[in-house]
């Protein structure tokens, strides 16, 4: 057997479509190739199933065939580095913004990103909330790990909303829009379309600026009440 570092490169090759290792056997060595390819489909299979599952709305916009399609170039030129799945798709958006067969959706690696943010949000690490009594202006606030916000020159919301189930995927609106995504208590990740005064004061917050210097000259309620009523403003040193 090779040192493992050279296993692994040449095991990865050969699931890319490589001659298949030396060290790969069967009892019948003439079946060897033929199980090999069975193991390869069903590893190939299974990633671009874990894909559609991460980038629901992708699929749809551009149908199941063609999605199955793309992600075979995806998983070919990035595949995972490591065994846990939800760690594997942050590099989808920047491959469909340089995929010359979707070059006249623009849209989508900007979606892609929606989908990624929301699936890291999902995943985010736990932490109480902060009672709201012990809020203070002159102090930063703690949010919890799940809130991103994503600036987009496309209406990525009203895109991600529309192709929602149940949705005709029909879309309403159009122009640049800012997306607060988060976690709910419940494990739902909701999708919202935030002003630029909101999307400034929620960026302030996640920068470290205190509630007095985030909020300036708008009125924080609105999205204070959120936050709290979500409990995504938190104590930073504890955890559930």
């Amino acid at each position: 057997m090779p040192p493992h570092s050279d296993f692994t490169q040449t095991f990865r090759q050969a699931l890319s479509g490589g001659d298949i290792p030396d060290f790969v056997t069967a009892t019948d060595p003439d079946e060897a190739a033929q199980r090999f390819a069975v193991y390869r489909n069903n590893v190939a299979h299974s990633l671009r199933e874990a894909l559609a599952r991460r980038f629901p709305v992708i699929r749809r916009l551009v149908g199941a065939e063609f999605f199955d399609a793309m992600a075979g170039e995806f998983i070919a030129a990035h595949p995972p580095g490591s065994p846990v799945l939800q760690e594997w798709g942050g590099d989808f958006a920047g491959f469909l913004g340089l995929f010359p067969p979707v070059s006249g959706l623009p849209y989508l690696p900007d979606v892609a990103r929606v989908e990624w943010a929301r699936g890291r949000a999902y995943h985010a690490a736990d932490l109480l909330p902060l009672p709201a009594e012990q809020l203070r202006d002159d102090q930063p606030l703690h949010l919890h790990p799940s809130v991103k916000i994503l600036r987009s020159s496309y209406p990525v919301v009203s895109i991600w909303q529309a192709n929602q189930s149940g949705q005709d995927g029909r879309l309403r609106a159009g122009g640049a829009e800012i997306a607060l995504i988060w976690r709910k208590a419940d494990f739902d990740v909701p999708v919202e379309r935030l002003s630029p005064q909101d999307a400034d004061f929620i960026t302030g917050l996640l920068q470290g600026k205190t509630l007095g210097l985030a909020a300036s000259d708008r009125d924080p309620v609105p999205m204070l009440t959120l936050l709290l009523r979500d409990g995504l403003i938190c104590k930073k040193e504890t955890t559930q």
